[in-house]
C-alpha cells in the first residue's frame, strides 16, 4: 500500500514515454513507474524480508478521467514466504478526482498475490483517501478495510479449520513538508491495525498482534528522477507479542531482535 502510499521492477522495462495522444495533442492515457532499492520492506511498520533488503517495482496506466490501473511488486522472506511464494504481487484498480482547490479523492482496491505460494493466502483490500496541500505542506488521511476472508482468518486458533474468516481496518495519516530553498521534504506517517490476533494461513497476518500503532518519520532528496529516502520506522508490538510473528522469521530467534521493531529504512527510488 501502499497506497500509500508513500508507497515500486516493471517500469525499468517500460518506456515512459508511452501514451495515446487525444486530438488536442494532450495524452488522454500516460504510463508512469518507478523502481527501488531498500534495505528493507517494512509493511505497515513490519518487515516482510526478515530485515534483509528488498528489491521493489511498479507500473501505473492512468486515464484523463481519472480512473488508474497499475502493479506493484517486491521479493519476501521469512513471514513473507506466505506458502512458498517469495515474492509479493499487488494489482491495484481506482480512481482519483480533484474534489476541491488542492483537494484528491483517490479511492480503490488492491489485490495482494504472491506468486508461487499458497492462493490462500490471496486477499483483497478497498481503500480510501483523502489529499489535501496548502503551501508547501501535504497530508493525507486514509482508510483501508478488508472484508472477510480466510486469508486473514486467526488460523492458529483453530487449524484444522477452513471455514473461518477474518477482517482488517487499517487508517493511517501522512503528512509531507518541502523544504524551501532545498531538495528535501520532511515526512511524518502514523497508522493503526485492527484484526486478526493470530496467525492466519501458512503464519501470515495482516496485523498479527491484533491491534497495534506503526509510525515513521523520515526525509526525502530529489535528484532529477532520483529519490533518496531515509526514515525511522517503529511499532508498539513488544517482544512478547512479536514472538507471534515467529516462527517463519529468523530475525528474534537468533537474537537479533523482534522484526517489528526500530530501525531506519534507506531507500533510493527512480522513476519513470
Amino acid at each position: 500500500m501502499k497506497i500509500i502510499i508513500s508507497a515500486a521492477v516493471f517500469a525499468a522495462a517500460l518506456s515512459p514515454a508511452a501514451a495515446w495522444a487525444q486530438e488536442e495533442g494532450k495524452p488522454a492515457v500516460t504510463i508512469s513507474g518507478s523502481a527501488t532499492i531498500a534495505s528493507d520492506y517494512r509493511f505497515r511498520g513490519v518487515s516482510q524480508t526478515d530485515k534483509e533488503m528488498a528489491v521493489q517495482g511498479g507500473l501505473t496506466v492512468t486515464h484523463e478521467s481519472g480512473l488508474y490501473a497499475g502493479a506493484w511488486a517486491s521479493n519476501l522472506s521469512g513471514w513473507g514466504t506466505f506458502g512458498g511464494a517469495n515474492m509479493e504481487l499487488d494489482l491495484i484498480g481506482g480512481y482519483k478526482a480533484s474534489i476541491a482547490d488542492n483537494m484528491t479523492l483517490d479511492m480503490g482496491l488492491v489485490w495482494y498475490m504472491y506468486p508461487g505460494g499458497a492462493d490462500d493466502s490471496d486477499f483483497a483490500e478497498p481503500y480510501v483517501k483523502l489529499t489535501g496541500a496548502t503551501g508547501s505542506a501535504t497530508l493525507t488521511a486514509g482508510a483501508a478495510y478488508a472484508p472477510k476472508q480466510y486469508a486473514l482468518a486467526n488460523v492458529s486458533a483453530a487449524p484444522n479449520s477452513r471455514g473461518q474468516s477474518e477482517d482488517n481496518l487499517y487508517l493511517w495519516g501522512d503528512g509531507a513538508l518541502a523544504i524551501a530553498g532545498t531538495p528535501l521534504t520532511a515526512k511524518a506517517h502514523i497508522g493503526y491495525s485492527d484484526g486478526n490476533p493470530g496467525l492466519g494461513p501458512n503464519g501470515t497476518s495482516v496485523a498479527p498482534t491484533g491491534r497495534y500503532w506503526d509510525w515513521s518519520l523520515g526525509v526525502d532528496a530529489v535528484w532529477r528522477n532520483l529519490t533518496l529516502n531515509l526514515s525511522y520506522v517503529d511499532t508498539d508490538i513488544g517482544r512478547a507479542e512479536a514472538a507471534r510473528l515467529l516462527p517463519n522469521f529468523s530475525k528474534g530467534l537468533d537474537g537479533s531482535g523482534s522484526i517489528a521493531d526500530a530501525t531506519v529504512v534507506a531507500s533510493v527510488t527512480a522513476s519513470f
